[in-house]
């Protein structure tokens, strides 16, 4: 390991190469490592397959004291946990639903694991967080980190307490990881978890091995038929990814017809059918898997040479990670959507309700008029709910202000917050602005899809990175359809600040020749005519 001698850099390089047999460290890599080790916090966007993990696992090696992993699925950290242990890099273990908590907490907190993975749920446990308190953790990274905001793609509640648990633990450095996110995402990211002296390392988002191409049809027959015959026919290891359960188990047995080693893959089957089909993919006993968004996160297969998409997912966001996982060896691979504009409308479904308030105002009052801290637990007795759905209420009246954890998985009212009634309003107003963003990702999906630009251009622009030329390597650009765009500037130049009067202010994420398309704060992505921004004066800088 290091011995203090040297250079941060050079004792950075000396672990990676004797512990992991990393010889060469990647851009981004090392300016976040060394920044851990002066005591900074860092957020890490790097594409799918470049070494997110490898930031803290260096570093880690080099602090004195156990590294917090939030790792959010069970088979990553299986595979995380592995890897640790196959490098000999000094103990790991993983404390999650599936097992007992105690006996890898004890090994931590005696000094016997360097690394302890955890899913976020675990870390909602008092007494989870006062053992790892004990332990006095030297790092925190955060995978997965876009599921912190709830403005990013998949968004999910319990992340939204880590800025505590980091601040229970004394917040000693701390790295958010993750593939994909936006700006505004990035902003909600170091906010929620509490960022201090954050290094942002953002690396580039553009795979230029990964071809890319969106085939529409008319009737879903033509569609799955189409499918079907696409991924039977492709040399390699493949991805489908499909929207529903029942999708994934069918296009499973027709690929099977069809002469192919495939299996279906979804939330809905058994732990221990998810995992064999998991391990089967690894280790290279099947062709094909045929997948919702369950399948994936953390996956570690360097040749996946295809990712084809039944139908379109949630967001740009959702697309560009699973697509992702294709071509990690640096190998060309191929990502396929094939695309029915009615499916956008499955997308919207699932996108749509609105929150309980009957629920929301329930929940508000009891802990208002309790006096103290309320057990959570008596109050899902009291109100006869399951766990989810009351967390997904109580994370909504935490971000209103009105009420905040309390000790032992306990809750009592923000002193000097909201009345219960107006509580409820503000979470109403809270969740239906992410709901508006989230409608909005979902037509930037379809602009994806119908765009008759350059594909590649649309996606890094969406991501905030600028594109100015054609890639060449899309359906589009094959196709001689895809116009250069004109180099812009003034007011509306991407990245540009604006405001309009009935959506606020926003951001400038694209423009193109006649278009661009704007990130507003309050009502999510709009792509808006030059021509009538112009005629109209309807953006003023801001």
């Amino acid at each position: 390991m290091g011995d203090g001698s040297g250079t941060r850099a050079e004792r950075l390089r000396e672990v990676a190469r004797e512990v992991f047999g990393w010889t060469d460290l990647r851009p981004g890599q090392l300016e976040a490592m060394e920044h851990l080790l002066d005591g900074g916090d860092a957020l890490v966007v790097l594409p799918t397959g470049s070494g997110k993990s490898a930031v803290y696992q260096v570093p880690a090696l080099l602090l004195d004291g156990p590294t917090v992993v939030v790792s959010p699925l069970i088979a990553l950290q299986r595979d995380q946990v592995a890897g640790l242990e196959e490098a000999d890099a000094g103990g790991a273990v993983a404390v999650n639903s599936a097992q007992s908590g105690g006996s890898p907490l004890e090994e931590v907190r005696a000094g016997q694991a360097e690394f302890v993975f955890l899913a976020p749920e675990q870390l909602a446990k008092p007494e989870t967080v006062d053992r790892l308190r004990d332990a006095r953790p030297s790092l925190v990274a955060i995978d997965e980190a876009h599921c912190v905001s709830a403005w990013g793609h998949d968004f999910r509640p319990d992340y939204l307490r880590l800025g505590q648990v980091i601040e229970r633990l004394g917040h000693p450095p701390v790295v958010a990881l993750t593939a994909t996110a936006t700006p505004a995402v990035r902003e909600e990211i170091a906010a929620s978890l509490g960022l201090r002296d954050a290094l942002h390392v953002v690396r580039g988002f553009d795979r230029p091995n990964l071809g890319l191409e969106v085939r529409r049809f008319v009737t879903d027959e033509d569609l799955r038929r189409a499918l079907v015959e696409d991924a039977a026919s492709r040399p390699g290891l493949g991805l489908v990814y499909v929207a529903t359960r029942r999708a994934a188990e069918e296009y499973a047995a027709e690929l099977k017809a069809a002469g192919r080693r495939a299996e279906a893959y979804h939330a809905g089957m058994r732990a221990a059918d998810r995992h064999r089909v998991h391990e089967r993919f690894r280790d290279g006993g099947l062709d094909v898997v045929a997948a919702t968004s369950a399948f994936g996160m953390g996956i570690d297969k360097p040749d996946v040479r295809f990712v084809l998409h039944a139908a379109p997912p949630d967001s740009p966001d959702s697309y560009y990670q699973e697509i992702g996982r294709a071509g990690r060896d640096g190998e060309s691979a191929e990502a396929v959507l094939f695309y029915r504009p009615e499916d956008l409308g499955l997308r919207r479904f699932f996108a749509g309700g609105r929150p309980d308030e009957e629920l929301l105002l329930r929940v508000a009052t009891l802990v208002c008029e309790h006096g103290g801290a309320v057990p959570v637990r008596e109050l899902r007795e009291v109100l006869g709910v399951s766990a989810t759905r009351l967390t997904r209420v109580v994370n909504l009246l935490e971000r209103a202000g009105a009420v905040e954890p309390a000790g032992r998985g306990g809750l009592r009212r923000v002193e000097g917050g909201p009345e219960p009634a107006r509580a409820v309003e503000v979470a109403v107003e809270l969740e239906e602005a992410r709901r508006r963003v989230d409608a909005s990702r979902i037509e930037m999906m379809r602009g994806y899809a119908e765009t008759t630009g350059c594909r590649r251009r649309f996606l890094l622009e969406y991501f905030g990175e600028p594109y100015e030329r054609i890639c060449g390597r899309c359906d589009t650009c094959r196709a001689g359809e895809a116009e250069a765009p004109e180099v812009a500037g003034g007011p509306f130049a991407m990245h540009a600040r604006v405001r309009h009067s009935a959506w606020g202010p926003g951001t400038v994420m694209s423009r193109e020749n006649d278009r661009i398309t704007v990130l507003f704060e309050e009502v999510g992505y709009k792509t808006l005519s030059l021509e009538a921004v112009e005629r109209d004066d309807l953006l003023a800088p801001c």
